[in-house]
C-alpha cells in the first residue's frame, strides 16, 4: 500500500479544522455535535478521529492554531521600525480582525473559547497559554515604549502590558456584538488615550486652557 504524505495528512487535518471551525462559528461550542463535523467536512467518523478524538481536541488545536496567527500578526507589528504608536498598532491589528471577523471568520470563535474555558478545565488551558502569551507580547512592546521615551524609565512594564492587553479583546466584543462600533472612533480613542508622537519622545501635551482676558 503507498504510504500517505505529510502533506496529505496535513491537508486532511485542516480539512478537519476548517468544518468544524464552521460548525462552531454556527452553532456554538456546546451545539456542535462530532457528527455535525463529520457532514461538514465530508468525511467518516474513522477518518476524523483519527485525528482528533474529541469535539475538546478540535477545541484546543482551532485555540493554538488561532494564537499563533494573532501572535505572528503582532510580532510583525512590534518589530516595526519606527515603533508604531499605540494607535497604529492597534489600527493594524484591528484590521486584520476586521478582517477575520466575517459571518464564518475564526474570530468569532474568540468569545466563545473564552466562556468556554470558565467551565471547561481542558479548554482554559489552551486559551490561558494564549492569553498569557499576547500579553507577554505586549509587554515586549512596553519595553520598546521605555526604550523610545515613551514611558518613564521606572515604568512597572508589568502593569503597562496588562493594562494594554484589553485594547483588542474590547474591540472585538464591541465589533461583534455592538452594531454602532466604528473602528475610525475606536482608533481615535486609543490615540487620545495614548498621544505618542514619532516626532516626541514622550506623549504630545496638550495646549493649556488659557482664561479669558478680563
Amino acid at each position: 500500500m503507498p504510504r500517505v504524505s505529510n502533506e496529505h495528512l496535513e491537508r486532511r487535518r485542516q480539512q478537519i479544522l476548517d468544518a468544524a471551525r464552521v460548525c462552531f462559528v454556527r452553532k456554538g461550542f456546546h451545539q456542535t455535535s462530532m457528527q455535525d463535523v463529520f457532514t461538514e467536512s465530508g468525511l467518516s467518523a474513522g477518518a476524523v478521529y483519527r485525528y482528533f478524538k474529541s469535539k475538546d481536541e478540535l477545541v484546543i488545536a482551532l485555540a493554538s492554531t488561532a494564537a499563533g496567527d494573532i501572535r505572528a500578526q503582532m510580532t510583525a507589528v512590534i518589530h516595526s521600525d519606527p515603533l508604531p504608536t499605540p494607535a497604529e498598532l492597534v489600527a493594524r491589528m484591528t484590521d486584520w480582525i476586521s478582517a477575520q471577523s466575517g459571518p464564518e471568520g475564526r474570530i468569532r470563535l474568540a468569545p466563545q473559547a473564552w466562556s468556554l474555558a470558565l467551565i471547561d478545565e481542558g479548554a482554559a488551558e489552551p486559551v490561558r497559554k494564549t492569553m498569557a502569551g499576547i500579553r507577554e507580547m505586549w509587554r515586549e512592546y512596553a519595553e520598546r515604549m521605555r526604550a523610545v521615551g515613551w514611558l518613564p524609565p521606572d515604568a512597572d512594564l508589568d502593569a503597562v502590558a496588562a493594562a494594554l492587553f484589553g485594547l483588542l479583546p474590547g474591540f472585538v466584543l464591541q465589533h461583534l456584538l455592538l452594531d454602532d462600533l466604528v473602528r475610525e472612533q475606536y482608533l481615535r480613542g486609543v490615540e487620545t488615550l495614548y498621544p505618542y508622537s514619532h516626532s516626541a519622545t514622550r506623549p504630545r501635551a496638550e495646549p493649556a486652557a488659557t482664561a479669558d482676558p478680563a
